[in-house]
């Protein structure tokens, strides 16, 4: 398969809803050679629910859709955080982790609440992050990147989204949420797989 650098389009999708995420893909994607827009400004635009059960089906599921009803290049993500003691979930149910109705904020403490009486050796953990692209005639690609780091106690920090404040990254001795945001694009887990596909992009 030839590389997604020889596309002849010059439109690359986010196939997300999530402002944050989008405002952080951006950002990672910064200078490269497409225009970018995102698929929440499509009228009437939708994606797949989140029911696969692995981070690649997710994300091929989300770009596929965005391709289909953009007719650009589409580029989505699937990321979870993977918890040791907790048998490695969330995982792909990060999202929907502790039930409908909860926040970021309302997540982590669930997530807090499940390792009350877990000592700090044993909370181990980490991102993944999933990046699929989907071209207009149908052509895919997929990347991945992780990155290891413990649980907190409670949450640290104000930047980021997701489980961010309570993600130590023992490299920088802080959680993600307490980096700032060029500083996280350095070392995220979703920065490893971009990076990735920004090659493929011819970025």
């Amino acid at each position: 398969m030839t590389g997604a650098s020889s596309r002849s389009s010059r439109r690359l999708v986010l196939a997300t809803l999530n402002a944050a995420k989008a405002r952080e893909l951006r950002r990672l994607l910064d200078r490269i050679p497409y225009e970018i827009s995102e698929l929440r400004d499509l009228p009437g635009a939708t994606l797949p629910e989140e029911a696969a059960a692995s981070y690649r089906e997710n994300a091929l599921g989300k770009a596929r859709a965005a391709a289909r009803q953009s007719g650009a290049w589409a580029l989505a993500d699937d990321s979870g955080l993977e918890v040791d003691a907790l048998g490695g979930a969330p995982g792909v149910l990060s999202a929907r982790f502790g039930g409908p109705g909860l926040d970021d904020a309302g997540r982590c403490a669930r997530l807090l609440e499940a390792l009350a009486t877990v000592p700090p050796e044993r909370r181990t953990a980490r991102y993944r992050c999933v990046v699929a692209i989907v071209d207009p005639d149908g052509r895919q690609w997929v990347t991945e990147g992780v990155v290891e780091g413990t649980i907190t106690r409670a949450p640290r920090g104000s930047g980021g989204f997701g489980y961010d404040p309570v993600f130590f990254y023992p490299p920088l001795r802080r959680t993600f949420a307490e980096l700032p945001p060029e500083e996280k694009a350095r070392v995220s887990h979703r920065a490893i797989a971009m990076g990735a596909a920004r090659r493929l992009l011819g970025g």
